[in-house]
C-alpha cells in the first residue's frame, strides 16, 4: 500500500488491513492482525491503529471489547483525532464520520493552525469543545506535537462512551440475517429471487446452535470469515461450508445453489441480506421447503456516503513536471473542494529522487524524497473525495507521462 511505501527508516512494522474500510468488515481482519502480533509480544511496546479519514471510530474501538482474546491481551489507551483547522468547517454538517471522529476523541489535535487567523481558530476550538467537552484540545502545525501528547494516555473511558452512545457494545456485523436449519444427510438447494444487489455474501457454519449465545458465538466467528476474500459462486455450484463466498445473482429469475450434507447436522446461514429481500428458500432433493429452526437479524454495519470514494493510480514511467503542474492546477481549481485528501509519490523526469506529495482540497505540498537508487521508478497516487471521475483523472495523469 501507499502508506507502507512512504514510511522509511523505521524499526516499526506496518500491517495494512486487506479491506479498504477499517471500520466495517475489517474488524475480523484487525482481530487477526492483533492475534498475530501477540505471538511476538516481546517485539513491541505499543500498537497504533490508524484508520482511514472516512472511518467511524466506534466499530474499531469495539474490537477491543467484543472479542474475548483481544480484551484479555490489549487495552484501548485512547482515541486521537487530527482536525484540519483550515478545512474542517467544510465537512461538519456534511459528513457524519467527521462528527463521530470528534465526538469519540480523547485528544483533538487541531492541526494547520498556521493557516487560520487567531479569531477563527478560537471560534473553531470553542465549537469543537461544544461537540466534545471531555477531550483535550492540542494545537499544532504540520502535526508536530510531543509524543506523550498522543501515546500512553490512559484516557479511554468506557463508562463515558456508554453514556454518549448506549449501543456502543452492540457490535455491527457485515451480515443482516442468520437462519439455522436442521438437516439430514442429502443434497439441498438454496434458491433466491432477484434482489437489491447483483451478489450476496454468505458464510455457512456447521454445528450451529439455536440459542442466543450460540448465535452470537457463530456471528463472531463469521466476522473473521467475512474479513477474508470472498470466493464467487455461480448458480448451480455448491456452497462450501465455513468459507466466505459471494453468490452471483446477476441473471434474471430465481437462482439456485447446492448444499451437500453428509450427516445429520444443524447449519447456520449467515447472509449479507435478509431472507425476505431475496425471497430466500432452502429445499430438499424433492423440492420440499425447509423452514429455519431458528432465525436472527443483526445490526448491520453502517453505510458510507455513496458519493465519497477513493481513486488509486499506479503506473510506471517518468512524468513531465510542467504537464503535471498544469494538470494538477486545473484539477484543484475545478474539483479541489471535492478532494478531501490526496497523497503519493511521483517519478519526475530528470529527478534522481522520488517526489512525495500530499494535499487537502486546494492545498498541495510536495518535496523530493529519498533517491530511487536501484528501485524501479514508478508513480503511485491516491485521491479521496466526493463524486470523483476515475477515468478522467487517470487519463489526465497519464497524459503527463513522457
Amino acid at each position: 500500500g501507499i502508506d507502507q511505501a512512504l514510511v522509511i527508516d523505521a524499526d516499526e512494522e506496518i500491517f495494512e488491513m486487506s479491506n479498504g474500510c477499517i471500520c466495517c468488515t475489517v474488524r475480523g481482519d484487525l482481530i487477526r492482525v492483533l492475534g498475530n502480533l501477540m505471538k511476538r509480544r516481546d517485539k513491541f511496546d505499543y500498537v497504533l491503529v490508524e484508520t482511514t479519514g472516512l472511518a467511524d471510530p466506534g466499530p474499531v474501538a469495539q474490537t477491543f471489547f467484543m472479542d474475548d482474546e483481544i480484551r484479555a491481551e490489549f487495552s484501548l489507551d485512547g482515541i486521537v483525532t487530527l482536525v484540519d483547522a483550515a478545512h474542517i468547517e467544510q465537512q461538519l454538517g456534511r459528513s457524519d464520520e467527521s462528527t463521530e471522529q470528534i465526538a469519540f476523541a480523547d485528544i483533538l489535535v487541531l492541526n494547520k493552525t498556521d493557516l487560520v487567523d487567531g479569531e477563527a481558530l478560537d471560534r473553531l476550538e470553542a465549537r469543537l469543545r461544544d461537540m466534545n467537552r471531555m477531550a483535550q484540545v492540542v494545537r499544532s502545525e504540520r502535526a508536530d506535537v510531543p509524543v506523550d501528547t498522543v501515546l500512553n494516555l490512559g484516557a479511554f473511558d468506557l463508562d463515558q462512551v456508554l453514556e454518549r452512545r448506549p449501543t456502543f457494545l452492540e457490535p455491527e456485523y457485515p451480515f443482516e440475517w442468520t437462519g439455522v436449519y436442521s438437516l439430514e444427510s442429502g443434497r439441498y438447494q438454496l434458491s433466491l429471487a432477484d434482489g437489491p444487489d447483483p451478489t450476496m455474501s454468505v458464510v455457512v457454519v456447521s454445528d450451529q446452535g439455536t440459542d442466543d449465545a450460540a448465535l452470537r458465538d457463530g456471528a463472531e466467528w463469521c466476522v473473521r470469515r467475512y474479513a477474508e476474500p470472498a470466493a464467487p459462486i455461480r448458480p448451480g455450484a455448491e456452497i462450501p461450508v465455513g468459507r466466505h463466498v459471494d453468490l452471483q445473482l446477476e441473471s434474471a429469475g430465481r437462482k439456485s445453489f447446492s448444499l451437500e450434507v453428509d450427516t445429520q447436522v444443524r447449519l447456520g446461514l449467515y447472509a449479507q441480506h435478509t431472507a425476505e429481500e431475496f425471497d430466500l428458500h432452502l429445499t430438499d432433493a424433492q423440492g420440499v421447503p425447509i423452514s429455519p429452526a431458528a432465525e436472527r437479524t443483526w445490526v448491520a454495519q453502517h453505510e458510507h456516503d455513496d458519493e465519497v470514494g477513493s481513486i488509486a493510480i499506479e503506473t510506471d514511467g517518468d512524468v513531465d513536471s510542467e504537464l503535471l503542474n498544469a494538470w494538477l492546477g486545473q484539477l484543484l481549481r475545478e474539483r479541489g473542494v471535492d478532494i478531501f485528501r490526496m497523497k503519493g509519490f511521483i517519478s519526475l523526469a530528470g529527478e534522481p529522487r522520488r517526489f512525495v506529495f500530499q494535499g487537502v482540497h486546494m492545498l498541495f505540498d510536495g518535496q523530493p524524497d529519498r533517491p530511487w537508487g536501484d528501485s524501479p521508478r514508478r508513480n503511485q497516487l491516491v485521491f479521496i473525495g466526493r463524486n470523483l471521475d476515475e477515468q478522467s483523472m487517470r487519463q489526465g495523469f497519464e497524459a503527463c507521462l513522457i
